[in-house]
């Protein structure tokens, strides 16, 4: 295990000096999941992980594949390794005192409340259309209270200008162009993939924050 040259005091401080400390205190005390740890759950994780969640749950069954690499959150020598562990390594060298709940599972319409239920923010980033449905319309319809924040077209060299962010309804909020797929020709650019991510887990932090428009 790396000694670390710096205590978790030193670190919360740091944060509190870029984001002040009452809305540090917000970000340090909530908890937000990630669903799916692929080019959009890495980058949402890592960005989270930055900014002082507290407490991230990451959730994927899958493992880390050499196609991965040129848009996710991972290293060359974790292939072949999960997601779930490999991310959770990641993670912990930039941000060693932030709490992670890790579940190498499959989610399914069965197991969504039992995983999900703690949270204060869902962040979906599946990449099967279907497996996206199922979990917004379980969420949806089984965790209404909780916020949800998924993602929907960003593949290509597209505009970046054309990725946003919609508040869809009251707790659901929707990131992407909307209407780029990967099976349209170029398929999924680093870069583009990113400024999703990024919009998602924006928008987390806002809705973290007290901010509800998108």
């Amino acid at each position: 295990m790396v000694e670390l040259a710096t205590s978790k005091a030193e670190f919360q401080r740091a944060l509190e000096e870029r984001h002040g400390a009452e809305l540090q205190k917000k970000f340090s005390n909530s908890t937000v999941a990630v669903c799916g740890l692929g080019g959009l759950g890495s980058n949402i994780a890592v960005a989270l992980a930055r900014a002082g969640i507290g407490k991230l749950i990451l959730i994927d069954f899958d493992r880390v594949e050499i196609t991965n690499l040129n848009r996710q959150q991972y290293k060359a020598g974790q292939i072949g390794c999960y997601k779930t562990d490999a991310l959770s390594e990641n993670i912990a060298e930039i941000a060693p005192y932030i709490t992670l709940e890790v579940h190498n599972v499959r989610l399914s319409e069965k197991n969504i409340e039992v995983y999900l239920k703690n949270t204060d923010v869902i962040c979906e980033a599946f990449d099967d259309p279907e497996c996206k449905a199922m979990l917004v319309n379980t969420v949806l319809e089984n965790l209404p209270d909780k916020y949800l924040v998924a993602a929907s077209g960003m593949a290509g060299l597209g505009s970046a200008n054309a990725i946003r962010t919609r508040r869809v309804s009251g707790k659901f909020y929707l990131c992407g162009d909307g209407e780029s797929d990967v099976t349209d020709g170029t398929g999924l650019i680093s870069t583009r993939v990113m400024l999703c991510a990024a919009h998602q887990a924006h928008t987390a932090l806002r809705i973290i924050s007290g901010e509800f428009e998108a």
